[in-house]
């Protein structure tokens, strides 16, 4: 994270509290393909400028990998931090 975006925490501080809501392994498992699922799904969109028929694709693994992240939260009993603070989007990346 840039300096400016870690709010007086350090680094080690905000994987601390990511890490809490991630305990269990189903979650931990959902997370694994969740969140690299998301991120192809930027990429699809990108290119999705060029050929349009991938558009679908991009929208379709971007849902598929925020619907793994929620299912790991139903197991793990407690919502994704994010909901409190969205710079855990940017520590959820960074700890996968």
């Amino acid at each position: 994270m840039l300096p400016g975006m870690l709010g007086n925490r350090t680094s080690e501080q905000w994987i601390a509290q990511y890490s809490t809501s991630h305990q269990h392994p189903v979650n931990r498992l959902c997370h694994t393909f969740g969140i690299p699922t998301i991120l192809v799904s930027a990429a699809v969109f990108a290119a999705g400028f060029f050929l349009h028929r991938l558009w679908w694709l991009a929208l379709t693994l971007f849902a598929l990998g925020w619907i793994l992240q929620f299912i790991g939260h139903a197991f793990e009993g407690k919502p994704p931090e994010f909901l409190h603070d969205w710079r855990f989007l940017f520590v959820g990346v960074r700890c996968w």
